[in-house]
């Protein structure tokens, strides 16, 4: 870990902990979350903590409050912009953070009552065993959430699974908490940019993209309690931008998936030649030259996958398990295929071709999310 030349009169160096905090509209809340991190300095030896409140022009009296702050803590800031997202948020605060203060880790944490401060030298003892990620989760043996209702329970279960799986960060159980310790230097590895989420869902994207990036992640359980006070910012908007970026968290790379699109399509190639060859040259008949020819097109797809499309990743399974996952990963995608073109021809009522393409492109995505993110899953050391 690289510390700052911050020192006390001792001599002795310190790291820096930049807390960043979104608000929108959380003056109830915002004096008790600021006052209850910094009490929480003297519990930490060898850091410093910095607190950067980013506030998306709030109408209420948080500014104000937040001014009035900022002349009793020197390490107290504030930036302010116009009210885009929770995620825009956040990548003003990390850039801001990261060009000012230059903090050794950083905080991410809701500034409405909700995330314990006094977890905050767990997260920190974390870090110091070497742990560049630190996550408070809700789902983990010791986590909570005793104020969610069944359907938000469900919702949460479901929306985790999703990011978990598509996202290829499986090892981690609560992909959506909003209370992290994250190394400085991998958030500065991120490219935010790709990270086009505005709200919540910015959350589940900055995850996927720091374990991409090979931070080595570790949870810690929290309880999730109820607001302190004010409304809860999560809109209809947030949960639907959610589901749409869903797909877009399995495209770490897209070199990886140029290239697999390039495979499957000699594997088109290889498979209607197969067929032509079978039953005009060797006279096999129609009805068995089909089984022959795909299968020679999935062993092609799978040998250009295995030692080019993905030659550089470590992989942790054997050949054979791949070869047979990627058999298994065949098989769904024609399922998909086939159930999306059915429900789009009989229920949709579309044309028969464009219901067939629309089937073969989800299919198509599906194919390259599931062996991306399971057969050739990069395995984290």
């Amino acid at each position: 870990m690289d510390l700052n030349n911050e020192q006390d009169f001792t001599g002795q160096a310190f790291a820096e902990a930049c807390f960043i905090l979104p608000t929108y509209n959380e003056q109830a809340c915002i004096q008790h979350t600021i006052e209850a991190i910094f009490e929480q300095q003297s519990r930490v030896s060898g850091y410093k903590f910095r607190i950067l409140v980013v506030d998306d022009n709030s109408s209420d009296g948080t500014q104000k409050i937040v001014n009035g702050l900022i002349e009793q803590y020197e390490c107290l800031h504030m930036i302010t912009g116009e009210k885009v997202g929770l995620g825009d948020a956040y990548k003003r605060g990390f850039g801001h953070a990261l060009s000012h203060f230059k903090p050794d880790v950083i905080f991410q944490m809701d500034s409405d009552g909700q995330h314990d401060p006094n977890l905050i030298p767990d997260f920190i003892e974390q870090i110091q065993q070497g742990y560049s990620l630190v996550v408070g989760s809700r789902f983990v043996k010791g986590g909570s959430t005793p104020e969610f209702s069944l359907r938000r329970k469900v919702i949460s279960k479901v929306g985790n699974l999703l990011v978990r799986y598509v996202g290829g960060v499986s090892h981690i159980k609560d992909c959506t908490s909003g209370y992290r310790c994250i190394s400085a230097a991998y958030i500065a590895k991120c490219d935010l940019g790709f990270l086009s989420t505005r709200g919540y869902s910015f959350q589940s994207s900055l995850i996927c993209e720091l374990v991409a990036q090979g931070a080595k992640s570790k949870e810690i359980p929290i309880v999730f309690t109820a607001r302190n006070a004010g409304v809860s910012k999560l809109s209809l908007r947030d949960q639907v931008e959610f589901l749409l970026n869903i797909p877009k968290l399995g495209f770490h790379s897209h070199k990886d998936f140029v290239k697999y699109s390039i495979v499957g399509s000699s594997g088109v190639l290889i498979n209607l030649g197969g067929y032509v060859f079978l039953t005009r040259h060797l006279g096999i008949a129609p009805e068995v030259a089909p089984i022959l020819s795909i299968e020679a097109s999935l062993l092609s797809n799978f040998l250009f996958n295995n030692f080019w499309t993905f030659k550089y990743r470590i992989i942790k399974s054997g050949f054979s398990s791949r070869l047979f996952q990627f058999h298994l990963v065949a098989g769904l995608s024609g399922i998909i295929n086939y159930a999306i073109f059915f429900a789009a021809y009989t229920s949709l009522m579309m044309n028969d071709i464009f219901a067939n393409l629309l089937g073969i492109g989800v299919a198509a995505i599906a194919n390259y999310l599931i062996n991306s993110n399971w057969t050739w899953k990069k395995h984290l050391k």
